[in-house]
């Protein structure tokens, strides 16, 4: 099988194992972070609410720097031993996929996580308050959400377009210390 079929069927797999990794992600995050928010006092809720924030955020520049990043200077890296280098490679291979999954997937379950936590956090307020005007509450909440989230993805981009090589380098470093420590291959290669 040539180089390039080989590449096409492994991107369609991919889509197969996204379909079901979204929903699996989705479920586990939304039912921690609902269970965390109901059980817990409004300021470590609104702590919970900020880390769903910012994993969306994180996950936003790894996509992006991935994506802007050039594969040349890792080759050298790689030749002079440095760990992660060959990683950061595979991730630059495989930019489309990396992007998808931590714009996409992650970004958007984070997103909408955030919501329905901002939305739990609002009933309790509201269950511990007396508040009159109820919607306007509930508005303002979901657009300081919605301000922090692609505020903080605007100010990612940047950094993610202009430190894309460390980016990616320090991603890649983690993906070596998976596979050498715990035995876990994120990404195959693919050439």
């Amino acid at each position: 099988m040539n180089r390039s079929k080989r590449k096409y069927k492994y991107k369609k797999a991919w889509i197969y194992k996204i379909f079901i990794l979204t929903f699996i992600i989705a479920f586990l995050i939304s039912f921690s972070s609902e269970n965390l928010i109901k059980a817990l006092n409004l300021i470590l809720a609104f702590f919970i609410l900020i880390i769903i924030i910012l994993i969306g955020i994180i996950f936003d520049i790894v996509g992006v720097a991935v994506t802007a990043a050039k594969e040349p200077p890792f080759h050298a890296m790689s030749a002079d031993k440095v760990k992660g280098a060959k990683e950061a490679v595979k991730l630059i291979r495989n930019a489309d996929i990396v992007s998808n999954f931590c714009n996409d997937v992650i970004g958007d379950i984070s997103g909408t996580i955030s919501g329905a936590a901002g939305a739990a956090i609002v009933l309790k307020i509201f269950n511990y308050y007396s508040i009159i005007d109820k919607a306007m509450f509930s508005i303002i909440v979901t657009s300081l959400i919605a301000t922090l989230t692609v505020g903080g993805k605007a100010i990612g981009k940047g950094i993610a377009i202009s430190r894309c090589q460390e980016i990616v380098l320090k991603v890649g470093l983690l993906l070596y210390y998976l596979n050498t420590k715990f035995r876990i291959q994120i990404l195959k290669n693919n050439k």
